[in-house]
């Protein structure tokens, strides 16, 4: 009988989703109740790991949902590579405040700067904001997927409701015609309605040359810049220079290599 108490509480936790409720209140209390703290105390610290534990497990799932080819802190980025690079700028659109404010991102400069890296995604994610991750190719190649399966609606939904949506590589590919129509549709549909991150190696005025139409690319860039951020992250390529710092090392270095950017 002196077990019925802890199953049923054991049970309505569960019924009420509190797993760390559940896996703490017992040490917790024995705590609380050597450091003399009443029962409001012990309720504050429970809901406090209960909170934080809730907020670890939605950065999480925001994580795995936005399908990041890497996870990448901006800790760990490299600024000093990339001198062209606003760092202030950079660490002030890592609070994410431009999300909330439906402003974009352009992040322009050659292979291997880190375009990728400073998507921003992960600080985003960090933030409890859904982030969507696609280059711009594999983009283009799921809208016709869905068009062709009678489904390009649904898609289209699903990357409208994004808060942020990253589309990298953009200018790598030249895109159909029908491709480079589809893209600008989600360029249209977000206008306003969220944030769209993109990254390029082509200066603006060779767009043309990814669209095939001035017409369509000045319709693109029309609503993509109205609120915009540009990084101009011209340089060195990262990945090259990291190549080149190995091949000259003695082979008894063992030094551990800097992330590598993208």
């Amino acid at each position: 009988m002196t077990d019925t108490p802890q199953l049923l509480l054991a049970h309505h936790l569960k019924a009420l989703k509190l797993p760390t409720f559940l896996r703490e209140y017992d040490k917790l209390a024995r705590q609380c109740a050597a450091e003399g703290l009443d029962h409001i105390r012990f309720l504050l610290r429970l809901a406090e790991l209960e909170l934080i534990e809730r907020e670890r497990r939605m950065v999480e799932r925001r994580i795995k949902e936005a399908r990041f080819p890497a996870v990448k802190s901006l800790d760990s980025f490299d600024f000093a590579a990339i001198p062209s690079l606003n760092k202030t700028m950079v660490l002030e659109l890592a609070r994410s405040e431009y999300v909330t404010r439906r402003e974009n991102i352009i992040a322009v400069g050659n292979s291997g700067t880190g375009k990728t890296h400073i998507g921003l995604g992960l600080a985003a994610c960090q933030k409890g904001l859904s982030v969507g991750f696609y280059t711009a190719a594999a983009l283009v190649h799921e809208l016709l997927e869905a068009r062709d399966e009678k489904r390009l609606l649904r898609l289209q939904r699903q990357l409208a409701g994004y808060k942020l949506l990253i589309i990298d590589e953009l200018g790598y590919v030249p895109l159909s015609q029908t491709g480079a129509e589809l893209l600008f549709e989600v360029f249209s549909q977000r206008y306003e309605r969220g944030s769209t991150v993109v990254t390029s190696n082509l200066p603006f005025d060779e767009w043309t040359s990814v669209f095939g139409s001035e017409r369509l690319t000045g319709a693109l860039l029309d609503p993509l810049t109205h609120h915009v951020h540009i990084l101009q992250m011209n340089g060195d390529s990262y990945r090259l220079s990291q190549s080149k710092r190995r091949s000259r090392r003695p082979s008894s270095d063992t030094s551990v290599d800097h992330p590598t950017q993208t």
